[in-house]
């Protein structure tokens, strides 16, 4: 019965990743070893992983042959070996290279045990993973599957773009003002039906943090132009390397002239930058107030003092995305100091469908991840955090890895709060963010300023769409919360700090209703039944200034706009059933104007009446007087407390409450 169960379970996971012929043989440890299936696999190679005990006399076999041959093509072991040879292996090396300063927790996570064997393509996948899997000495073997990217590759570069300032932030960035999804003034010019406030809030969020140079995110893509003027200041810097001689491994950590990141398609130093990953850097993190050019999310004030980028290259052209070069990158990033990866890929949407599907084998992918999210690279947070675009097939159900429980996975929303039109949705989505529709602009006539804009190669710039446009959005949300929990001395675990993410939002349900337009991959005019979003697009769309405030143990309170509004503080404090009153209540001049105050807060008890009038954010200072005072001149203890105001259309039930 177990045999029977676990071969189910074998063909489950293997039709899920799209099929592929079960080998023939010892169904029980088949179904033991066997990870994912051969459809969409590379031909020629497979990924090994050997048991603790074997891996140890591998390593001695292999480090002697390597004195002795450029190549090794065998384990020392006689019963692989009998294997190897008969399907013709070419190579045999570890899958992720040895890096003596972080060796000691490579072995601790059992990494050291996976293998690359490569073959001539000829042979037969499945006819060769069923000989290895049938070796006692072998504990995985895993088909190295392709994944894609989520996302375009081309972006439209429009030529001679004229200034458009920010008229929401001081910002001298040329084309801040085209950058909607980080203020949103609701400029018509852009889009006749853009809707102010659908963007990150980074207007209230930046006076308060920028980013900081301790905090590294991987961009886990195509290669980032680490040369382009409104990045390279930002990118981080393997001084090592940099200071080394050319062709050499400086810093001993498995890679030669790794001076930005590394691309590990073509297992060399980056060479030729990528359209996309370029663009996903610039929302991270271009340079802001730089004069030139747009900003990043956490890209500092023009004081060096924005969050570093490592360009972890995936992707080349229509070559990269499999699980060996992927897991690599994934491991460089933990080791070299990341503390965020962001990533754009995955399979297809429904290639995978449940946690249990994904889990069931380790795979060296997931193992990777698994490592970068217990290594510490910043001192906010006590492990590496993991960020998923959702994908872009505009199906109910986000695609895997980002789906699993333990990634956070983005979701797109339009410049009018609306989702886009390609955006995947429903199970394994935690959380929006503005990734464009190039739809909207388009059937105005406005051409393309409804899309993401952002950096890309031969330092230009250009707009693109997508759930990857979203991802990095709340990467760089991540990034500059944990620039301010650096700033003010805060530390987090990794799942608190998610926590702070996924509660600091505002509510997309209220706008998940009526229709819109869009060309299918066909060209076929199609409509969308926006209905279908509501509950389904993650917990809200992420505010940059909530993140904040949160990591600052700040309560955020929502308040509607356009009708008088009551705050009863005897709900937030204490349940109802405390013993206090309200002194005074006082709001700066300029936090008025912030949210449109039009008079002061007026309280009344222990509830304080106001009415906003604008999108925005405001601080309300508070003094309360915390127990009984008495005629004979007993006075209760004044105490003070700051509240973040979030002025918005409507608010979620949980408003972004920590």
């Amino acid at each position: 019965m177990l045999a029977a169960l676990c071969l189910i379970a074998l063909v489950s996971c293997t039709q899920e990743l799209g099929g592929g012929k079960l080998p023939e043989g010892n169904d029980t440890e088949l179904s033991s070893k066997l990870v994912f299936s051969s459809k969409s696999a590379v031909g020629g190679e497979l990924l090994v992983c050997f048991d603790g005990e074997s891996v140890n006399r591998i390593e001695g076999y292999v480090r002697t042959r390597s004195a002795e041959d450029a190549v090794v093509t065998r384990s020392g072991l006689t019963s692989v070996d009998a294997v190897l040879e008969e399907i013709g292996v070419c190579s045999l090396e570890r899958l992720f290279p040895a890096d003596a300063r972080n060796e000691e927790r490579t072995r601790a996570a059992g990494l050291h045990q996976w293998y690359i064997v490569k073959f001539d393509e000829s042979v037969d996948l499945d006819v060769a993973a069923r000989k290895l899997a049938l070796v006692s000495d072998v504990s995985k073997v895993q088909f190295n599957q392709k994944m894609k990217r989520i996302g375009s590759t081309k972006a439209v570069v429009p030529e001679d773009i004229p200034d458009t300032k920010a008229s929401g932030y001081d910002f001298n960035d040329r084309f801040l003002g085209r950058q909607w999804h980080y203020i949103n003034t609701g400029d018509k010019s852009l889009y006749t039906g853009i809707k102010a406030g659908a963007d990150v809030n980074c207007k209230d969020a930046w006076p308060l943090c920028t980013g900081d140079p301790r905090v590294v995110v991987a961009i886990v893509d195509g290669g980032v132009q680490a040369d382009h003027p409104d990045l390279a200041a930002n990118m981080w810097r393997n001084e090592k390397e940099l200071n080394g001689q050319p062709g050499v491994d400086d810093d001993g950590n498995g890679y030669v002239d790794d001076f930005y990141g590394y691309d590990f398609v073509h297992n060399q130093a980056l060479t030729t930058p990528d359209a996309h990953g370029t663009h996903v850097a610039g929302t991270v993190a271009a340079v802001n107030n730089n004069g030139i050019g747009v900003c990043g999310v956490a890209g500092g004030s023009g004081n060096n003092d924005g969050v570093k980028l490592m360009s972890c290259q995936i992707f080349s052209g229509d070559d990269g995305g499999e699980s060996a070069i992927t897991a690599r990158a994934i491991k460089y990033a933990a080791d070299n100091g990341a503390a965020i990866i962001q990533c754009s890929y995955g399979y297809n949407a429904g290639a995978i469908t449940s946690d249990d599907a994904y889990s069931r084998y380790v795979s060296a992918e997931r193992q990777a991840i698994e490592y970068f999210m217990a290594c510490k690279n910043c001192d906010a947070v006590d492990g590496g955090l993991v960020i998923f675009a959702a994908g872009n097939e505009t199906t109910g159900m986000a695609s895997y890895p980002g789906a699993y429980k333990d990634y956070i996975c983005v979701t797109s929303m339009s410049c009018d709060y609306t989702p886009a039109y390609y955006t995947n949705y429903g199970p394994g989505c935690n959380v929006a963010a503005p990734g464009g529709d190039a739809y909207q602009s388009m059937f105005t006539n406005q051409g393309e300023a409804a899309q993401v804009y952002s950096t890309v190669p031969e330092g230009k710039y250009g707009y693109m769409q997508g759930t990857s446009m979203a991802c990095p959005h709340m990467s760089g949300v991540a990034a500059l919360g944990l620039s301010y929990a650096l700033k003010i001395g805060k530390k987090f675990t990794r799942n608190e700090f998610n926590s702070i993410l996924l509660t600091s939002v505002n509510n997309i349900d209220q706008y998940c209703t009526g229709s819109k337009r869009y060309y299918d991959d066909n060209g076929i005019l199609q409509t969308l039944n926006l209905s279908n979003y509501k509950k389904t697009m993650g917990v809200g769309y992420i505010d940059a200034y909530q993140v904040l405030m949160n990591v600052r143990g700040t309560l955020c309170i929502p308040v509607p706009i356009g009708s008088r509004q009551t705050i009863d503080f005897s709900e937030i404090i204490g349940g109802g059933d405390t013993n206090f009153q309200i002194s005074s209540v006082s709001i700066s001049a300029e936090d008025k104007e912030k949210i449109g105050l039009l008079s002061n807060p007026v309280k009344s008890g222990n509830k304080i009446y106001l009415t906003c009038t604008k999108v925005g954010s405001a601080m309300l200072t508070v003094t309360f007087t915390a127990g009984t005072s008495s005629g004979t001149g007993i006075s209760g203890m004044a105490i003070e407390r700051e509240y973040a105001l979030i002025a918005r259309e409507n608010h979620g039930e949980n408003g972004g409450w920590l």
